[in-house]
C-alpha cells in the first residue's frame, strides 16, 4: 500500500490539498496530514469544506506543532511527501532547512533520506528571492510542481481544472489517477505523418 505525507500550508489553493486528500482516499493510499495555522484560515475563506470533514479524509493527522510526530523521522517509511499548497515561507524554510514547525521537519527529512518531495508552489507573479528559492530546493531533490492549469482535455469546470493538476501530481508518486485525462496526441496526427 502507497503511503504520503499530505501538508497543507497557507497559501490560496487549499482546494488542491482537498482534492489531493479526497482522490488518495478513493485510491486506497494511506495518507498522513498536517495543516499550518495558515492553512486552516484558508481553508475556512476559500471553501466550504469543514476542518473536520478534511481531517476525516486523512488515515492520520498531526499537529503541526508536532516535533515528535512520527513522520518527523527518516525512520518512518512512506513514499513521499506532498506540500499542497506550497507558501512562498514554507519554500524559504525548506531551502534553509529551518525546521520550525512539523510541513518544515517533513520535508527537510524526505530530502535527506532521497524520498520525493513535491511543492506545489502558489505565487504570483514571481521573484528572484523566489525564484532563487525554488532553484535551491530543485538542487537539492524536490520536484517544484506550481498549480499551473493545463488545457489540452478541454476543461469545462474549475473542477476539471483541479482534478487535472492534482491527477499529475499523483504521477509524481507513481500512483496512477484513472480518471486522469491524459495526452493523446493530435486528432489525426498519424495520418499526417
Amino acid at each position: 500500500m502507497k503511503k504520503l505525507v499530505v501538508c497543507m500550508t497557507g497559501a490560496t489553493g487549499a482546494v488542491y490539498g482537498v482534492r489531493l486528500l479526497e482522490r488518495l482516499a478513493a485510491l486506497n493510499v494511506e495518507s498522513h496530514l498536517v495543516m499550518s495555522k495558515w492553512a486552516k484560515v484558508t481553508l475556512k475563506e476559500e471553501t466550504s469544506y469543514s476542518l473536520h470533514d478534511v481531517q476525516g479524509l486523512a488515515t492520520k493527522v498531526y499537529s503541526d506543532a508536532d516535533q515528535s510526530a512520527c513522520i518527523s523521522s527518516g525512520s518512518f517509511q512512506h513514499d513521499g511527501v506532498a506540500i499542497v499548497p506550497c507558501s512562498m515561507k514554507t519554500l524559504a524554510g525548506i531551502r534553509v532547512g529551518y525546521g520550525e514547525n512539523l510541513i518544515a521537519r517533513a520535508a527537510d527529512v524526505a530530502l535527506k533520506e532521497q524520498r520525493k518531495l513535491v511543492l506545489m508552489v502558489r505565487e504570483t507573479p514571481l521573484n528572484v528571492i523566489h525564484l532563487d528559492n525554488m532553484l535551491a530546493v530543485a538542487k537539492a531533490g524536490a520536484v517544484i510542481f506550481p498549480a499551473v492549469p493545463a488545457f489540452y482535455h478541454r476543461p469545462r469546470s474549475l473542477d476539471d481544472v483541479i482534478d487535472q493538476s492534482v491527477g499529475r501530481l499523483l504521477d509524481m508518486f507513481g500512483i496512477d489517477d484513472p480518471g486522469l485525462k491524459r495526452w493523446q496526441g493530435l486528432a489525426g496526427s498519424a495520418a499526417q505523418a
